[in-house]
């Protein structure tokens, strides 16, 4: 074992030293959840705030998530190599973008800490930079062939389809493919839309405007809190817009730390997001969140988080805290909400509402573990309107100490079944009525 390697498991140990601290002493927090969460006073944790991440495991044979009642999961496809998005072709094919997080050398001890125990979690790697198109010809609910539909990609992630063209969102930009109805491997060039700064949170979604004009590109920032100085997060932490028929793109809406999932509302037409906030002040400070995006809003990072709340480690600027808008709905802390699409009421069984499915893929930075599931957050007249309940659950052991999977990108297929790709267990699953 390198030194790098002994110090980070040390820094490691005085994070889990911290957690049973805290346990012990009753500060385990209740989750910050809904339209007016209850969110605790910041504990700021200095230069190693807590690591806690369950190790790797995967799905035994025969074993799958649990469903809600009336539901039933089976793998639609597996052996996959570290699927995290999913897309569905107009002919009912299903491309699924296989990534991975290639940190940077690390800068700290906190760094080397936080990827020692993402190594063991299989969050970090080689990246299989491929997308791979999943057919199920005979409708039995398992895709039965499988194509590499683009390889040699730079960490692809969100996917989009036209007309004719195929784009995809790289980390290092958006690129559109010629991809005629049918194609299972695209060989032509592609042209290049946007260019992005890669790194950091390196995910790039993508959404196409329900009128094929436009994309909705969401680009996390590079640091926590602009740790590097805020010269390096220029053009992130935000979600982009591309005019397509202009060739064109502008920031839509700014602090936006890590703006995963985008989906569309479709009674009011407004555009929701999915954003994973910052780390180092507690487990539920501040949490996660669903939020509808205003076309040139603000929503406060790094200067502040939930209803104006100031990060005082952050170098402030009062005027753009006080046109911080207030997000949506709370998620609870670190879950790590990426994946959202929006499910039609009655799309399954149990869920009479519509609202959103978000997959939530689980934290790393918490005393007690959040997220591992897939949850429904009900809509009304446009809005949330209850608590979340779970979709798909079991993907984290109970004592915490393993994952059997982590969900990531969610999705309806083409005959309304609702598709989750999971990254641990290399997995797509599908949940449809029991």
């Amino acid at each position: 074992m390198g030194y790098s390697q002994a110090y980070a498991q040390v820094v490691a140990l005085i994070g889990d030293a911290a957690i049973l601290w805290r346990r012990r002493h009753g500060t385990v927090e209740r989750q910050a959840l809904g339209a007016a969460p209850t969110i605790p006073a910041a504990r700021p944790q200095g230069r190693i705030p807590t690591l806690k991440m369950p190790t790797a495991k995967g799905w035994s044979a025969g074993r799958t998530p649990k469903a809600a009642p009336g539901l039933r999961v089976n793998a639609f496809a597996a052996g996959l190599k570290h699927p995290r998005w999913i897309h569905v072709l107009p002919n009912g094919d299903v491309t699924v973008a296989e990534a991975l997080f290639m940190p940077a050398p690390p800068r700290s001890a906190f760094d080397l800490a936080m990827q020692s125990t993402m190594k063991r979690a299989a969050a970090i790697g080689p990246s299989p930079n491929r997308i791979t198109l999943l057919r199920d010809a005979d409708g039995d609910g398992v895709a039965e062939t499988r194509h590499a539909l683009l390889e040699g990609l730079n960490q692809p992630f969100g996917m989009a389809s036209i007309g004719d063209t195929y784009y995809v969102g790289n980390t290092d930009g958006v690129m559109a493919f010629p991809c005629a109805p049918g194609t299972t491997r695209i060989t032509e060039p592609p042209r290049r839309l946007a260019t992005f700064k890669p790194g950091g949170h390196w995910t790039r979604s993508l959404l196409a405007s329900p009128d094929g004009t436009k994309l909705y590109a969401g680009v996390g920032s590079l640091t926590n809190i602009g740790d590097q100085g805020f010269e390096v997060e220029e053009g992130r932490a935000c979600i982009y817009e591309l005019d397509l028929r202009a060739g064109t793109h502008r920031v839509y809406a700014s602090g936006l730390r890590n703006p995963v999932g985008l989906a569309w509302e479709p009674h009011t037409g407004a555009l929701w997001t999915v954003v994973n906030e910052r780390d180092g002040l507690g487990d539920e400070t501040p949490p996660d969140y669903l939020t509808s995006v205003r076309d040139g809003g603000f929503y406060g990072w790094p200067y502040c988080y939930w209803d104006r709340t100031v990060d005082d480690r952050v170098p402030q600027d009062p005027a753009a805290v006080a046109g911080a808008l207030t997000p949506d709905y709370a998620l609870g802390g670190h879950t790590a909400s990426l994946g959202l699409c929006w499910l039609p009421a009655g799309t399954l069984p149990g869920f009479p509402e519509e609202g959103m499915a978000i997959g939530q893929h689980g934290s790393w930075n918490r005393s007690k573990l959040s997220g591992y599931r897939v949850v429904f957050v009900p809509f009304s007249a446009g809005r949330p309107s209850g608590p979340p309940r779970d979709i798909l659950s079991g993907f984290l052991a109970p004592d915490e100490s393993v994952s059997y999977g982590r969900p990531v990108g969610v999705t309806l297929a083409a005959d309304g079944a609702l598709l989750v790709a999971d990254d641990v267990g290399d997995v797509v699953w599908r949940v449809a009525g029991a």
